[in-house]
């Protein structure tokens, strides 16, 4: 016995009887070690997951199809990492009028009205809000799928370039999410958004001087005008302004296969999750 003695013989505050453990008794403890060691794992697991379904995520289009609106590859795309990543979330559109209406089998401006966000409803399955309903304390994260519609819909970039202008509801939730320090993501030509509303931030349009991105070169150029600095980066990576808490992704900047992009892209939506 251990201890100091008590009443009735027995050790106290605490005994302890020596026995010599046997193998049988080695092997259970051991086997009961590893059990607690996996449950451990798990619920390390299990609390990482919640915390990535805790993210709740904006992700704002510019209307459907890639010459009038939001890419619907990329848009399909960053839904599906964010749903991998555990992520929750909401879909926003300006409702405005689209720039015009193209004819994607031709290529052709047609003589069509169409609303941005009725467009966009398309590809939210109907669920999706008014941009100007969009609370920022409700959210931890934005995200800008590309296509024209970013550059028509969402700013007149596709008119003017650098001297454009932003849509006052869609600078004014960058600011929002930028002055809470909360992470905004951005792919294909929509980082222009960012070089407009943030001079000096750090974003991607892909690499330079490389015939596989052929409107690159135009676009870093602009942006470096803005005041901005173009990190050229491939297509299956993103690249993170730390400072800024902004994420880009080139995606079909490059003319690049499809999985190229998806990884791009899956690329952005991580770094986003990482920082909210």
């Amino acid at each position: 016995m251990t201890g100091e003695q008590g009443r009735g013989g027995l050790s106290c505050p605490t005994f302890c009887l020596y026995v010599r453990p046997s193998a049988a008794m080695i092997s259970l403890l051991q086997l009961c070690g590893r059990n607690f060691l996996t449950r451990s794992t798990v619920q390390v697991a299990n609390k990482t997951y919640s915390a990535e379904m805790s993210k709740r995520v904006a992700v704002v289009l510019a209307g459907c199809g890639v010459y009038d609106g939001s890419e619907i590859h990329e848009a399909s795309s960053i839904l599906v990492h964010l749903s991998r990543g555990g992520a929750s979330v909401n879909m926003f559109a300006p409702n405005v009028e689209q720039m015009h209406v193209v004819d994607h089998a031709k290529g052709e401006p047609t003589q069509e009205k169409r609303n941005v966000l009725v467009e966009s409803a398309r590809l939210a399955r109907g669920n999706i809000q008014d941009l100007s309903k969009l609370s920022v304390k409700d959210h931890d994260a934005i995200i800008f799928p590309g296509g024209f519609g970013a550059a028509k819909n969402l700013c007149t970039w596709a008119v003017k370039g650098k001297d454009c202008s932003v849509n006052s509801e869609v600078k004014a939730v960058l600011e929002a999410f930028h002055s809470e320090g909360k992470p905004i993501g951005l792919c294909c030509i929509s980082p222009v958004l960012a070089a407009k509303v943030f001079p000096g931030c750090e974003v991607t349009v892909g690499l330079e001087n490389d015939d596989k991105y052929p409107n690159t070169t135009d676009t870093a150029a602009a942006i470096n005008q803005l005041g901005c600095k173009h990190m050229s980066t491939a297509v299956s990576q993103s690249h993170v302004d730390h400072k800024n808490k902004l994420v880009t992704t080139c995606a079909f900047m490059c003319d690049a296969p499809i999985h190229e992009v998806f990884d791009g892209i899956g690329s952005m939506v991580q770094g986003v999750l990482k920082l909210a």
